[in-house]
C-alpha cells in the first residue's frame, strides 16, 4: 500500500490558541500584538535635497516678503529695529536651507538676498515715513520719488544701520546651514 501525503495548507491567520489579537496579524508573526499597540507611522517622504533652483527661489520669495515687512515695521514706528534685520536674514536663510537642502552656493545667495532685503526694507519705511509727511500716497513717495527716497535713507544711514545689514547677513548664512541639515 502506498501512503499518500496530505496537501499542504496554508498557514491559519484565525486566533491561535485562543488569542482574540491574532487574527489581525498576519500568519508567522513571532508574537501578537500588544493591546493598544498602533502600527508605526510610515517615515515621512524627504523633500529633494541639493536644489539649487528650488532653494534660491524660496530665499527670493522670502526676501520679498521679509523686506515689505521690514518696511512697514519701520514705517510705523519711525525706527530700525535690529532683532527685525535677524529676523529677514534668519527667514531667507531658513526658506534657502529647507527647499534648497546643501547647495554650497544658498549660503551665499541667502546673505546676499538678505542684504538687499534689508536695504529695500529700509526704503519702504522711508517711502512710508515720506508719505505721511508729504501728504502723498506709498507708490508716489516709492515709484515717482525713489531718488529722493534713497537721499533720505543715506541721510538716516549710521553705524547701526550697517551693524544691521551685518547681523542679517550672519543670521541668513547660519540658518541656511543649519535648515539644510
Amino acid at each position: 500500500m502506498s501512503q499518500s501525503a496530505p496537501p499542504p495548507q496554508p498557514p491559519q491567520s484565525g486566533p491561535v490558541d485562543g488569542s482574540p489579537y491574532a487574527k489581525d496579524e498576519p500568519a508567522g508573526a513571532p508574537y501578537p500584538p500588544q493591546p493598544g499597540a498602533f502600527a508605526p507611522a510610515p517615515a515621512p517622504v524627504a523633500p529633494a535635497r541639493n536644489n539649487l533652483v528650488v532653494g534660491l527661489v524660496a530665499a527670493l520669495g522670502a526676501a520679498v516678503l521679509a523686506a515689505a515687512l521690514y518696511g512697514v515695521v519701520i514705517g510705523v514706528t519711525k525706527h530700525e529695529i535690529g532683532y527685525a534685520a535677524v529676523g529677514v536674514g534668519f527667514v531667507i536663510g531658513l526658506a534657502a536651507g529647507k527647499a534648497g537642502g546643501r547647495n554650497p552656493v544658498l549660503p551665499i545667495a541667502a546673505i546676499v538676498l538678505a542684504l538687499a532685503s534689508v536695504y529695500f526694507g529700509q526704503l519702504v519705511g522711508e517711502a512710508m515715513i515720506g508719505a505721511k509727511a508729504t501728504g502723498l500716497s506709498f507708490t508716489q513717495v516709492f515709484f515717482d520719488h525713489f531718488s529722493v527716497v534713497q537721499k533720505a535713507w543715506k541721510a538716516d544711514s549710521d553705524p547701526l544701520t550697517f551693524l544691521f545689514f551685518a547681523l542679517a547677513g550672519f543670521a541668513a548664512f547660519s540658518a541656511t546651514r543649519k535648515a539644510a541639515h
